[in-house]
């Protein structure tokens, strides 16, 4: 093995980079420039300060005549830190956890009383609670006591919304906590005196410990031993290249090792490490109002202005017109406060949300901000990535397409590839090359190994000197990039040969293969350094990464739910376009740097948006590249969804519409994504698709029977008030209320159709349905009163009485009996109208869940049964007989059967002129975003305060990206690096040095 770790370690080779353009000399020659880039060799030098004593302010660690930052010696930060290279014991960490927290960036928790408490706090709630005082206070007059049984029932609905509410949100946020726990990293940690692993969370400054290739590294720390170590620090510094490191150097916490094992001294830990300190600085961006509290917002505001319009229109008419007392008009007012709030909104919104997180974990989808559920159903364009989404992300060496070039057989160059590869700790690329011989122990079989070079990011290629054991000769291998390959194969390299590699390159790259060239040389003598007769190229290997089984049907899939899929990948645009064709995504794809050159003058593309929109994908995209493509589809009225696995990837995840962290993705990704997934593949997104559009139906469904059941109380009420001076009880509002809220909870549940195409809070045709039934539901109850009022046909036809033996209500219009009739008949046929707005069709064709019918039927029982047997003095009710009993429920049924008809009559006429007018304004809006003229969308300051008291309750998990705050890049200085590596340890000290432990045994 090569000693020369310094310049030739690097990084393992990246899957995505395996296949770069022919490399000209000149750039060979200017890309061995990087072999200088690196630690400078620096003289060590100690903190000039008594380390027993030092107490440094932070302004006073910049101070170089007490510390020299740059280049202070591990030695001192043992001192610093109170450690030694055996690592810490229990004990001692135990204390330093509850000196310096643990090392993680701490989520908000939420009181759980306030949690409680927020159910209540919103504009809907507010009514509520202002009816509340209404029956405690207001009504205290004219020597009658305050109104208790409204008050207490009132109360009693609140609580028992907000805690079905709080339940739900409760068990969501821990079933979700347990999934996201069980994804905690690991962290590999020298105590009493013994290796372990344990969660990194619980790691402090002064332990000891270990990382190797693939690993992430757990905290911020200081090198004591490093073994061909390279280190991945792009997401926190913006290094285009990994970093060798050198005993000394630092590693910062999120950084990933890409090559070698190395042990270390943590310096930093939670929100005091680089990571951390980053956070603070680059900000965060909380998206307090959401698209479902706009909603909620606009939805609570139609039911608040026609509760009050019909408010203000029964203090003139009731006080100013009938002359009513004072606590007669108050309780006619209470009706509508109390029956025309949905106060059920925001809690059956969010248990319907939560229990859709959980039906959604079954396919394997995590969601961890639960409105994204339903800006999911809404998504039209869904960005994924190739590598390990649409494909396996197994590199696989295709035989039958291997190119010859010299004596070797196909087997032989593969054989003498697998000499040229890592044996153990490998890369993708050798664990496919060592694979594809069948027995891996063939790769070192009947060869001496003298002298191996692992690939490096500068020179990206690898090479083995060996003996051959039954010749006794020397030879030498090197695989790698074909463009560094070929420019060292000094013996049969000629124009013809360059020209018959490059077309095999282009072949290789127009079928979505990776080419890796093979070189081979003898050398003369026993010297292994000694320069060898010259390279000669013998093959190239073709490596792909095949697409998943499920890929193809899965597109399909999205395709016919109207969810167009864009491939977004870093890989080259040839392998990209093959990767298209073959899957069906199409081949209009385009290089990454169309984003920032634009179309080409004279094209088929006006403007840049026109050619995102048309595009099947983007080849050789950086994370900076997916942001902007979000950004700019959603500046075209798209909602967009974003695949992401890296840290560098959480801007783009954090600007979607729904971020979606793959299965392997790094802690930054999963923080910024609103979805994780846990298992490979797009199969899994299409699943959650179509399961967010079943959850939305369920809150559609709901929001028109809402609305409508507030037009039908307060529309219904208030005129019975004005036509026939009908005072109803308001606690008979309450419980049909509570018996409402009841069932519809179940809705949760409710057994539903997914649309076919992308859902979209339509809020025009929910008030055009809701006003429509409403008020035929309120001409189903005027009739019936007036007929009980004006006629004596119910007698004449059925023999039945109203209070006192009266044949018909004329005499007194608030008979008690009439006042049971009236809340039977609301009470039955309002609840059924869900079995209405949850149909798209024949409302007897679509089956109900088994929950939601039997809830009803439960709730018409106890409806009922109070009719029957409710003799309340308060409530100014009587029992009413079984024949009054039947004809309710006859008159509901007759009422209720021409309900489907004018669904129908509504989508014919009124719901297609909505739609066409939506439409029209879409197309407008869309034309002039692809034509550069922003669309530009105004909001008043109060109107983003209202939507934002409606914020959602299910709101358990914060976005870790906003914690995170990976907005933006961070680019930093390597001496900056460093300096801030010792001002962390510094840092650290002073507060060991406050607190001291006891001496080290």
């Amino acid at each position: 093995m090569s000693t020369n770790v310094e310049k030739e370690a690097g990084s393992t080779e990246p899957v995505k980079d395996t296949n770069q353009p022919e490399t000209p000399v000149a750039e060979v020659k200017k890309k061995r420039e990087y072999k200088d880039f690196g630690h400078e060799e620096e003289k060590a030098t100690h903190a000039k300060v008594d380390m027993s004593e030092i107490q440094l302010r932070a302004e006073d660690l910049y101070d170089k005549d007490k510390v020299d930052l740059e280049t202070i010696v591990v030695d001192d930060v043992f001192k610093l830190l109170q450690c030694t290279e055996a690592g810490l014991d229990s004990a001692e960490a135990t204390r330093r956890i509850e000196l310096f927290g643990p090392n993680r960036l701490e989520a908000e928790e939420s009181n759980p009383f306030l949690q409680f408490l927020g159910f209540m706090w919103n504009p809907l709630s507010w009514v509520m609670e202002a009816a509340a005082l209404v029956a405690i206070v207001v009504s205290n007059g004219e020597g009658m006591p305050p109104d208790w049984e409204d008050f207490i029932g009132i109360v009693l609905l609140l609580f028992i919304n907000s805690t079905i509410g709080f339940y739900e949100e409760h068990n969501a946020g821990n079933a979700v906590k347990a999934l996201m726990d069980s994804l905690a990293p690991k962290a590999k940690v020298r105590r009493d005196g013994s290796w372990s692993e344990i969660e990194s969370a619980i790691l402090v400054p002064g332990d000891m410990i270990s990382f190797k290739i693939g690993d992430i590294v757990p905290a911020d720390c200081r090198l004591i031993e490093a073994v061909n170590i390279s280190i991945d620090q792009a997401a926190l510094t913006g290094e285009s290249l990994p970093q060798s490191k050198k005993v000394g150097d630092q590693c910062f916490s999120g950084s990933t090792c890409k090559q070698g094992e190395a042990e270390g001294v943590v310096i930093s830990t939670g929100a005091n490490t680089f990571f951390g300190r980053a956070a603070s600085l680059v900000g965060q961006d909380d998206d307090s109002t959401g698209h479902l509290q706009k909603i909620l917002a606009q939805i609570g505001s139609f039911c608040l202005i026609v509760i009050g319009t019909f408010i203000i229109a029964e203090i003139f008419c009731l006080y100013a017109g009938f002359r009513y007392h004072y606590r007669r008009g108050i309780n006619d007012i209470l009706v509508l406060l109390i029956g025309g709030i949905p106060i059920a909104m925001p809690t059956v919104l969010s248990v319907t949300l939560a229990v859709g997180a959980q039906q959604l974990a079954k396919y394997k989808a995590i969601v961890t901000r639960i409105t994204a559920i339903e800006e999911l159903a809404a998504v039209t364009i869904l960005c994924s990535d190739k590598t390990g989404t649409l494909t396996t992300n197994k590199l696989t060496i295709d035989k039958t397409t291997l190119k010859t070039y010299g004596p070797f057989s196909p087997d032989d160059v593969i054989l003498l590839a697998a000499y040229a590869s890592r044996t153990e700790n490998q890369d993708a690329i050798d664990a496919c090359i060592v694979n594809a011989i069948g027995d891996t122990s063939r790769a070192r079989a009947g060869i001496k190994l003298l002298d191996f070079k692992p690939f490096n990011p500068v020179d990206k290629r690898t090479e083995i000197t060996y003996r051959e054991e039954s010749s006794g000769k020397l030879k030498r291998v090197t695989k790698g990039m074909t463009g560094i390959i070929i420019e060292l194969c000094t013996r049969n390299k000629n124009e013809d040969l360059e020209n018959r590699l490059e077309a095999d390159v282009e072949e290789f790259a127009a079928r979505g293969l990776r080419a890796l060239a093979i070189a081979y040389e003898e050398l003369d003598g026993d010297d292994h350094e000694a320069e060898g007769n010259g390279f000669e190229l013998i093959g190239l290997l073709s490596i792909f990464d095949p697409p998943r089984e499920d890929t193809k049907q899965t597109i399909d899939d999205a395709m016919a739910l109207g969810v167009r899929v864009k491939m977004v990948t870093g890989d080259q645009l040839a392998i990209a376009k093959e990767t298209g064709r073959r899957l069906g995504l199409g081949d209009h794809m385009y290089p990454a740097k169309v984003l920032k050159d634009g179309p080409e003058p004279g094209g088929r593309f006006n403007t840049l948006d026109e050619m995102i929109l048309d595009a099947d994908g983007f080849a050789g995209v950086f994370p900076e590249h997916k942001y902007e493509i979000v950004k700019r589809l959603q500046g075209l009225g798209h909602l967009c969804a974003m695949t992401g696995d890296g840290a560098n990837d959480a801007p783009a995840l954090a600007r979607a519409n729904v971020g979606i962290a793959v299965e392997g993705a790094t802690d930054a990704a999963r923080g910024a994504a609103d979805i994780v997934l846990t298992e490979p593949g797009l199969s899994t997104i299409v699943h959650a698709i179509r399961g967010s559009r079943v959850i939305f139906q369920r809150m559609r469904n709901y929001s028109i029977y809402a609305c409508a059941v507030t037009i039908r109380i307060v529309v219904c009420f208030s005129i019975l008030a004005f036509a026939f001076k009908f005072d109803f009880p308001p606690f008979m509002v309450l419980v049909i209320a509570l018996l409402n809220d009841g069932t519809i909870m179940t809705l949760s549940v409710d057994r539903v159709l997914p649309s076919s195409t992308p859902d979209s809070w339509n809020l025009a045709e929910i008030f055009a349905y809701a006003i429509a039934y409403g008020f035929y539901l309120t001409l189903s109850t005027i009739a019936l009163v007036a007929i009980c009022i004006r006629t004596e046909w119910f007698h004449r036809k059925f023999g039945v009485t109203f209070s006192q033996g009266n044949f018909s209500a004329a005499l007194d219009h608030n008979d008690p009996k009439l006042h049971t009739i009236v809340y039977l008949q609301v009470a039955i046929i309002s609840q059924a109208l869900i079995f209405i707005t949850r149909s798209h069709g024949w409302f007897f064709m679509e089956r109900p869940s088994v929950a939601l019918f039997l809830a009803f039927c439960l709730a018409q029982l106890i409806s009922s049964i109070i009719a029957a047997y409710g003799d309340w003095g308060f409530t100014d009710i009587e029992p009413i007989e079984g024949g009054w009993i039947g004809i309710v429920w006859v008159w509901d049924i007759v009422w209720f059967a021409p309900m489907d008809l004018i669904k129908f009559a509504m989508k014919a006429t009124i719901i297609k002129w909505l739609r066409e007018r939506h439409e029209t304004a879409v197309q407008l809006e869309t034309k002039q975003a692809a034509s550069g003229v922003p669309i530009t969308r105004t909001q008043s300051r109060a109107a983003s305060l209202h939507e934002s008291l409606y914020s959602n309750r299910v709101s358990f998990l914060r976005r870790a990206a906003n914690k995170v705050g990976f907005r933006q890049k961070v680019s930093v200085k390597p001496e900056e690096l460093r300096r801030f590596s010792s001002i962390q340890a510094a840092q650290t000290g002073s507060v060991l040095a406050r607190h001291p432990s006891r001496p080290a045994a």
